[in-house]
């Protein structure tokens, strides 16, 4: 970059947060990033806890998969960890209902379209008479997903609407489209399905990655945000954790003075501010920023909501799961339970304790919860639930407990893409990241939060004339030919019920 440096502050630590740091810092911006909370990584950070064992262990917000298509995450942890040597594989994405049926995408192949063909040739969930009971008109447009292309079609209508609509097999349902929809941390009822089929094809049709991820191979900060923190700090970034921001406030001059939350509110002046906040850290601080932005974008982001309620328990158990349990479980049909974690299985700490106590760390998720939820009754249930999936843990004394309930992830409603705010706004050097943001572009969830990131540093170093960053994803269409001519088919945006 010619001239001094452009001085930028990046308000949020999380992986959006920190994508857009980083790909600033390299190209010699002079970034500050500034985050609330005592670490980094936002929804995938953790801090240290106490057991009354006398153990000092690390909590977080539970269980993340690192799918083999988080391309640009995956380069943003490179930085720091050229070989991934943070992530090991789990061996299988298993699934399971109450009524007894389990599905598996260990051996279903990877290559598109066989990976669709397998998944269904190899399920226990799906019956030859279900096929043919299904609406073979309404999937067609499955076959070429186009983006943005595809909330035009499908953002109307809900998840749930649209499995209707294509007579998808109930049991199928619970233990294949309906994992996309939980998560997302939302109910398949008021999910647009737009993101279920965009999910469709990020797993299925557009990549040859598959289902199956990996998991980091220690707690959260131990395994990816240190070694991050000192990859940027080497690139001459500055940064403040516990430390909240107050507002923003764009200067004549195109400027802009960003102040701390602290007692006596610090300000700095900086050219260029990156917001990658939650959606109520997003509407709050614009809210105490009355002269950000114009009044349509105001209101843009006033009407953003968060997901519903979920809740993460981790129980830290004084016996050993069964041996074959695997690493991570989806489940359905089991109330509020929506998967089963033991931790021991990958992560070194927990299987340090484990191996000292002979115990096992196994963590529960439960996602769309009410409104309203009361913590510790939500987290009954959850336990309740964990002795009917694994019933040797309805004897195992609990040594110690944490539950996390949580309402901050984006929700993705139906009708509601056309309002998502964009990555840049009415002020050329005030840009936005994180998952809540629209991008256009094939990816979801932490692949959504690095990628709106890079595209956000991106924006800002186009405008002063830098080299941006290169960013992948899978194909914004069908990749098949095949696929895309059958696709064209389809009568119109999407059937009728019949």
């Amino acid at each position: 970059m010619s001239g001094p440096a452009r001085r930028t502050a990046v308000v949020g630590g999380g992986i959006a947060g920190l994508a857009a740091a980083t790909a600033l810092a390299e190209r010699g911006v002079d970034v500050t990033l500034y985050e609330s909370e005592s670490y980094l990584g936002g929804r995938v950070g953790g801090w240290t806890t106490d057991l009354q064992d006398g153990s000092t262990m690390t909590m977080s917000r539970g269980f993340h998969a690192f799918f083999r298509q988080y391309y640009n995450l995956r380069a943003l942890l490179r930085r720091a960890d050229p070989r991934l040597d943070c992530l090991t594989a789990l061996p299988d994405y298993p699934l399971r209902h109450s009524n007894g049926r389990h599905d598996s995408f260990r051996r279903v192949p990877r290559t598109p379209p066989l990976s669709a063909v397998g998944f269904v040739a190899l399920s226990r969930s799906f019956r030859s008479r279900d096929l043919l009971h299904m609406n073979p008109l309404a999937a067609l447009p499955l076959l070429d997903v186009q983006v943005p292309g595809v909330y035009t079609q499908f953002d109307d209508v809900s998840a749930y609407e649209h499995l209707e609509i294509l007579r998808f097999p109930r049991a199928a349902r619970h233990l294949a489209f309906e994992v996309f929809s939980r998560s997302f941390f939302s109910d398949p009822s008021h999910l647009s399905a737009a993101e279920m089929i965009l999910m469709f094809h990020i797993y299925f049709l557009g990549s040859a990655e598959g289902l199956l991820f990996d998991v980091p191979n220690a707690p959260f900060p131990k395994a990816l945000w240190n070694p991050l923190a000192a990859y940027l700090l080497r690139q001459g970034a500055t940064l403040h954790t516990s430390t909240p921001i107050e507002s923003v406030s764009p200067a004549g001059d195109g400027t802009f003075t960003v102040t701390t939350s602290a007692a006596g509110g610090r300000a700095a002046r900086y050219d260029a501010v990156v917001l990658a906040l939650d959606t109520r850290g997003l509407r709050t601080l614009v809210n105490r920023s009355p002269r950000l932005g114009d009044a349509g974008w105001r209101e843009r982001v006033a009407q953003l909501r968060p997901a519903p309620p979920f809740l993460v328990s981790r129980l830290w158990l004084d016996r050993p799961v069964a041996p074959g349990r695997p690493g991570f479980l989806g489940t359905a049909g089991y109330g509020s339970l929506d998967n089963v974690s033991v931790l021991e299985r990958w992560e070194d700490e927990a299987a340090h304790w484990a191996a000292r106590t002979g115990g096992s760390v196994v963590e529960l998720h439960g996602y769309a919860l009410p409104e309203h939820a009361d913590r510790e009754a939500e987290a009954k249930r959850l336990v309740e639930q964990l002795a009917r999936v694994y019933p040797e843990t309805g004897a195992a004394r609990i040594v110690d407990a944490r539950h996390e309930l949580r309402a901050d992830c984006p929700l993705f409603p139906v009708g509601g893409y056309d309002d998502r705010p964009e990555v840049r706004t009415a002020h050329p050097g005030l840009v936005l990241a994180g998952d809540l943001v629209r991008t256009d572009l094939p990816v979801a969830l932490m692949e959504r939060a690095a990628t709106s990131g890079f595209l956000a540093a991106n924006a800002l170093l186009n405008q002063w004339g830098t080299r941006g960053h290169p960013l992948w994803t899978v194909p914004t269409r069908g990749r098949n030919a095949a696929l895309r001519t059958l696709a064209r088919r389809a009568p119109g945006r999407r059937a009728e019920r019949s």
